[in-house]
């Protein structure tokens, strides 16, 4: 086949100019990511190999072959493993297979440590290749097949396709290596790097060199350079903080440090063991709908799969690592691990667990764990719904800002803080932080001292429904039904004058249907109007979120208009509700009141056409 050109996605090319012109100090990085994917590579063969022997096609023993020819200033990286077709060259080299790519490039600040950060965490560590080479070849068999794949750039802008020859299913990737990058193909210098990033791998990495002593009898020499031991396997005594942070860095394909790590042997009916972290920033894909766990099952230390979904609920996908199991069997399929007792019994003990040290992790750290909170709380509370068993445990370590401080706080410490005779937790929910303490519904709270929780996050309004109270005290929504504010009563009254009797009679008529009810609010101090859901009606944040997703049924709810009686333009309303000659400008200053109301929820009036007409002509009449 004559050799295909092909572009790369703009959002490629972008980085790839951004590596190709790189001048950082950790350049080293691209061993780790090559290997870390030869590595892979063969795990996923060793395990597709149990179910379909024919794709092994006699192999048995994997291994990770480095080669260095300072002659032709190449370092080749080679595996046996499963190998990519023409397709997965494409897709796996060509592009970023990941949303938010665009927002990803364009937060490369040039910075070393953050823009590497960012490298690992939208899982594209291959490209770092062109850190250290100014031409890389790729020569792929995929397992099954016979057929291989070559695959060639500069890292400029394009790559080019075409037929190869492979004895054997598995990757090759082969770099000549920069001129100011020769340092890579010091024997030394390759061992250091292996040993630094890449020790824990458990198969054999050899590394293959020239011995150039003696040019009269030069030689090629062989040498294993890692020490192949499993290190969760390891005790924790023997293992360095270093090795903890390589080894993460190798099962997360990220380039950010582990905020908590969680390293355990559970021995007795069912033993296994745990070796766990906590990223200290969000993975690219933690909103991704498929919500699957990225937790690698080992069966003795031999690699099964990352994608079971039985391994840790959804809720925890955030967490990376290993789980080693000593009684499942090495030959279990995908279908076998799902609902299989040993599997629910390590699921629900390591879950507990997880909980357990972030519980831990809340009371000693409680800055590490506002951080922890601030990237993974809207993940984690999604169990609070979908974890029935465990849903106390994780209220307890759910945390919220609030009406009273900046900082975050628990449900318990709200409890603490409730005053005399309080019995609700009040709380509020919005599209954004800044939009909920922008609320005119929470100005009657503030101006009595009384706690409101902001609940910002989508799944907040899906557990609300769910859990009706927290330590015996009830929750309640501040844009739900009258605001039980008993010493604004008095007040109440003596704003109930019969010029805002009539003007609440004046505004039913005008908007008929248009709302449930009129009344005169105790929550507001300083806004004029507000919208609130009746009692039993549905929250009106949960019910934009419905219609923005075309779940809402039967259609939006007619809400509750609420006027502040002490407000200079209610006031000034009133005394012209009495008025005859009134009548005309009423009726506009009606549907002006909801319009207002509706834009401070954050939704468009109705017909914003007539909103502006009747501004207009309500403006030019105030200026006759």
């Amino acid at each position: 086949m004559k050799s295909e050109k092909h572009g790369f996605e703009a959002e490629v090319s972008r980085l790839l100019h951004m590596m190709v012109h790189s001048v950082y100090s950790e350049r080293e990085i691209f061993l780790r990511e090559l290997i870390s994917n030869a590595s892979d590579a063969c795990d996923k063969l060793r395990y597709e190999g149990l179910t379909n022997e024919k794709l092994l096609d006699g192999t048995s023993d994997f291994a990770i072959d480095i080669r260095l020819d300072k002659d032709t200033k190449t370092l080749t990286i080679s595996d046996n493993g499963i190998g990519m077709n023409k397709k997965d060259l494409i897709s796996h080299l060509g592009t970023i297979a990941r949303s938010g790519t665009s927002a990803f490039v364009d937060n490369m600040s040039g910075d070393e440590k953050s823009d590497t950060n960012l490298i690992g965490q939208f899982g594209v560590g291959f490209y770092s290749v062109f850190m250290v080479a100014d031409k890389v070849e790729v020569i792929s068999r995929k397992a099954g097949s016979k057929k291989a794949w070559a695959w060639i750039s500069d890292g400029i802008g394009e790559y080019t396709i075409s037929d190869a020859k492979k004895d054997c299913s598995g990757t090759q990737v082969t770099l000549h290596i920069k001129d100011d990058a020769t340092e890579f193909l010091e024997v030394m210098r390759l061992k250091n790097i292996i040993k630094t990033y890449s020790d824990h791998i458990t198969l054999p990495i050899t590394l293959i060199s020239k011995n150039d002593d003696d040019k009269a009898e030069e030689k090629e020499v062989s040498e294993k350079v890692n020490d192949g031991t499993a290190l969760w396997a390891r005790p924790k005594s023997d293992i360095t903080d270093d090795q903890y942070k390589e080894f993460y860095h190798h099962v997360a394909h990220s380039f950010d440090e582990p905020a908590t790590t969680i390293h355990y042997r559970a021995e007795g009916k069912i033993e296994y063991t745990v070796l766990l972290f906590i990223p200290s920033q969000q993975p690219a894909d933690l909103f991704e709908p498929s919500r699957k766990p990225k937790v690698k099952l080992y069966v003795k230390r031999v690699f099964i799969t990352e994608d079971c979904e039985d391994l840790l609920p959804g809720y925890l996908r955030f967490m990376r690592g290993v789980i080693d199991s000593e009684d499942l069997p090495l030959n279990i399929s995908r279908e076998m691990l799902q609902n299989n007792p040993v599997m629910t019994s390590i699921s629900g003990a390591v879950t507990k667990r997880i909980l357990t040290d972030l519980e831990k992790k809340a009371k000693k750290d409680v800055k590490g764990y506002n951080d922890f909170w601030n990237n993974f709380g809207a993940v984690l509370k999604e169990g609070i719904y979908e974890d029935f068993a465990r849903r106390d445990q994780i209220l307890k370590i759910s945390r919220f800002h609030s009406t009273a401080d900046e900082e975050l706080t628990s449900l318990e410490g709200y409890v603490s803080r409730m005053g005399e005779g309080q019995d609700t937790i009040y709380y509020i929910t919005g599209d954004s932080l800044l939009a909920a303490k922008r609320s005119p519904q929470l100005e009657g709270f503030k101006a009595k001292n009384i706690e409101v929780l902001y609940l910002t996050d989508p799944v907040d309004e899906f557990w609300m429904q769910m859990v009706p109270e927290f330590d015996g005290k009830k929750f309640g929504s501040v844009t739900r039904g009258a605001a039980d504010l008993d010493d604004k009563k008095d007040d109440e009254k003596k704003a109930n004058t019969p010029e805002i009797e009539a003007l609440i009679a004046v505004i039913k008529t005008n908007l008929g249907e248009a709302v449930k009810d009129v009344r005169i609010s105790n929550r507001l101090t300083d806004s004029a109007v507000c919208l609130v859901a009746d009692d039993n009606d549905m929250d009106m944040h949960m019910e934009r979120i419905l219609k923005m997703h075309n779940k809402l049924d039967g259609g939006a709810s007619t809400r509750v208009m609420e006027i502040n009686a002490e407000n200079s333009l209610i006031k000034t309303l009133a005394a012209a509700a009495t008025k005859k000659n009134s009548v005309a400008a009423l009726k506009d200053a009606s549907q002006i009141l909801l319009d207002q109301a509706r834009i401070m929820e954050g939704d468009l009036p109705d017909d914003p056409v007539a909103f502006a007409s009747r501004l207009s002509l309500m403006m030019t009449n105030s200026f006759s």
